[in-house]
């Protein structure tokens, strides 16, 4: 793999883990604030809706620059927003770099998988894509119990000014490593825009909706499952959330090389392994060891879709893939917001801490249905135009 795809994992990593680390350090952010800790927590929130909020509109405004450039300067937002977090002398202003951070996190992932996709061969993309998001894997396994140590051992405003730092490291990087490649022809912005009116590029944003929504459903409440159900400790769930950071990292190396080898039939196998563990759970859940097996399943299958889901829809807005790019990338915020909501739900009917496991077996069992979907839209147009049957290998990365 190209070194400048080491560079783009750094920056990969140090967005991870600015958008994480934050649940770690709730307890201090909110003594320091004086806020109570449900408040603190709308500093998730507020990062969530900052990256489906600016995910287009950053790509835009940056139409016209190369995308190299682009990407220094989302790292320069990035660094930024992370900086006004660390100086912040009110909660508002520590929401404000949130949201600031934030902005840059949907392009960056948007544009760096494009520019990944278009470092390699055509059969190594989604392995690209792959190996960017693995700093965001990374940052799960690493950067958040890292940053939660050094918060609670030197105040929190030290693990922000550690943040700006993996930014001016991931800045340098793609300064030094990225190569300045032409853009893609296009129409301009009016183009990228005008892709957005395909039913294809929606129902693979779809797909990720509904498919990496199902993993939240389950994860969102993975501390009482465990703790309620399971009968672990409270001390254990740190653990816990290291294996399922370890399954997130296998598997996104893994789906990464099964999108290349065969898209399609990656995501049939992907999601409905995701909706068998998922339905699974709700069954491991009552007992320790098995639940932690099927947590680390959860956390392998889960990731495995992300290169698939996001190779989709660079396929399906071939002409145009950086703002669908971008799209898709808030559409996972978009999941894991409903996920997490309508887990919520099924626990507020009195259903249990077990009942968000089928929200999100149900969940990614419609991914599923739509990937089917999908790949008979694809056989059309071969179809009608030749009269042969249908190839076996369909939607293949260009």
């Amino acid at each position: 793999m190209p070194l400048a795809l080491l560079a783009l994992a750094i920056g990969a990593f140090g967005i991870g883990t600015t958008e994480f680390v934050i649940a770690g350090l709730l307890p201090e952010v909110a003594a320091d604030f004086g806020v109570s800790i449900p408040t603190a927590g709308w500093l998730i929130s507020g990062y969530a809706l900052g990256v489906a909020a600016g995910a287009v509109p950053m790509t835009v405004l940056g139409s016209r620059m190369r995308r190299k450039h682009l990407l220094l300067l989302l790292m320069v937002v990035f660094i930024a927003g992370n900086a006004i977090s660390a100086l912040a002398p009110s909660y508002a202003v520590m929401m404000t770099g949130r949201i600031v951070a934030a902005f840059c996190h949907g392009a960056f992932f948007g544009i760096g998988s494009v520019v990944a996709a278009d470092l390699v061969a055509p059969t190594k993309r989604a392995s690209a894509i792959a190996f960017m998001f693995t700093g965001l894997t990374l940052a799960n396994v690493l950067g958040v119990p890292m940053g939660t140590f050094l918060g609670q051992e030197f105040g929190w405003r030290s693990t922000f000014w550690a943040v700006v730092a993996l930014g001016v490291i991931g800045f340098a990087g793609i300064a030094v490593l990225v190569p300045d490649l032409p853009r893609a022809a296009s129409g301009g912005v009016l183009q990228e825009l005008r892709v957005l009116r395909s039913g294809r590029v929606w129902l693979a944003v779809s797909m990720t909706v509904l498919g990496f929504g199902g993993v939240f459903a389950s994860f969102t409440y993975v501390a009482p499952m465990m703790t309620e159900e399971a009968g672990f400790s409270e001390g254990a769930v740190s653990w816990l959330l290291v294996l399922f950071g370890a399954g997130l990292v296998l598997g996104n190396l893994l789906g990464g090389r099964f999108a290349d080898r065969r898209l399609m039939l990656s995501l049939y196998l992907l999601l409905g392994g995701l909706a068998v563990v998922l339905a699974v759970f709700t069954l491991t859940a009552t007992a320790p060891v098995p639940a932690a097996v099927t947590l680390f399943l959860l956390g392998a299958f889960g990731f495995a879709t992300v290169p698939p889901l996001q190779m989709r829809v660079l396929d399906s807005a071939a002409a145009a893939p950086t703002i669908a790019s971008a799209v898709n990338i808030g559409a996972f915020n978009v999941g894991n917001a409903l996920a997490a909501w309508l887990g919520g739900l099924v626990i507020s009917a009195g259903l249990g801490y077990t009942a968000p496991n089928w929200v999100g077996a149900l969940m990614a069992l419609g991914a599923l249905l739509l990937a089917v979907v999908a790949g008979r839209l694809d056989r059309v147009p071969a179809a009608e135009a030749t009269g042969a049957a249908v190839p076996v290998r369909v939607a293949t990365p260009c």
